[in-house]
């Protein structure tokens, strides 16, 4: 007997729902992530004399300052010195299980590094400035897309984003250029260049499999408005609104709904919608930019259906009771 493939994807987020399933695969993804990038900085970066980018950099870069003095501070040991004291000043700000699971992250590279003792496989520099740098982006990918991160500059614009609403990559890249100056000045121009090349494939390989903090418009023509909100709101936390509209060939009253959501969640409400009106016509578009309240979903969450606060179901079922309460008075 053969299971449908349908059922086999359901019976997969009916597991995602449990935390214990969810913990599970984000703590898989994060020692993947951390074996990954032990790998990545003893068979490439150490062999190219690179330097990757945020906290991981500036112990890569204390490592080699250090060494020139005969007192060497490993880059395990900066990486535990720089992400501790951060964790701390997180934890009561940001997402409890974000910080740890990326405190795991950074103590299991720590720790690989010391335990493991990987050799380059390529000889050639070129090469092993483009694999590292995709190497680079996947672990750090990786961990992202689990709920966690590699610590470091995500601890600290995960914070500031939380407390002032703004992002700042731009403070983090003129972070980065410092680095790469002071990088080149002592261990030569040619080894920063060969960083800046490392450090954007890295970027781009992030880009490329992370896309939670994306957001699109989803514009959805339907005739069963009422039936596609209740669903809607009953499982996902971004606000929705809905106007009347008239088909421009059939004529008919149909109803336009309107809504912003995160890319990460976009794929499951456009399912939930087609198995609440087939017949939806559904239009998704990028949002480069969003002014108002977002809630932007629990970061430490590694599956889509586990996002929906269930502090909120309460007043959810409310707004919808009273809601049909309404409809049942107008004689609806």
């Amino acid at each position: 007997m053969t299971t449908a493939p349908g059922s086999l994807s359901d019976r997969a987020l009916e597991l995602a729902r449990l935390t214990l399933v969810r913990r599970v695969i984000t703590a898989g993804a994060v020692v993947a992530s951390a074996l990954l990038q032990a790998f990545l900085i003893q068979a490439f970066v150490n062999p190219a004399n690179l330097l990757p980018s945020g906290f991981t950099g500036i112990a890569v870069l204390i490592d080699r300052i250090t060494a020139l003095f005969g007192v060497r501070i490993s880059t395990d040991l900066g990486m535990l010195a720089l992400n501790i004291p951060l964790a701390f000043i997180c934890w009561n700000r940001i997402s409890k299980r974000f910080v740890f699971f990326s405190m795991m992250q950074v103590a299991l590279s720590a720790a690989f590094l010391r335990v493991f003792d990987f050799q380059p496989l390529l000889d050639d520099q070129i090469m092993l400035v483009v694999f590292g740098g995709f190497i680079s982006g996947l672990s750090i990918a990786i961990a992202l897309k689990a709920g966690a991160s590699t610590g470091g500059t995500d601890f600290i614009s995960l914070l500031v984003a939380n407390r002032t609403g703004k992002t700042i990559w731009g403070f983090i890249f003129a972070s980065n250029c410092a680095l790469l100056v002071v990088f080149g000045a002592l261990f030569g121009w040619e080894h920063a260049a060969y960083s800046i090349v490392f450090q954007f494939i890295a970027t781009k390989t992030i880009d490329s499999f992370y896309h939670r903090y994306d957001r699109v418009t989803l514009q959805i023509t339907t005739r069963h408005a009422d039936a596609v909100m209740d669903a809607y709101i009953a499982s996902f936390q971004h606000g929705i609104s809905c106007a009347e509209v008239i088909g421009g060939y059939s004529r008919q009253r149909m109803y336009l709904l309107h809504t912003v959501v995160s890319t990460y969640e976009s794929e499951d409400i456009v399912r939930l919608v087609r198995e609440v009106d087939p017949g939806a016509v559904i239009n998704v578009f990028r949002t480069d930019n969003f002014v108002g309240g977002w809630w932007g979903g629990h970061v430490d969450e590694p599956v889509p259906t586990a996002v929906p606060d269930p502090a909120k179901l309460r007043a959810r079922e409310a707004v919808r009771r009273s809601r049909q309460g309404l409809m049942q008075d107008d004689g609806r």
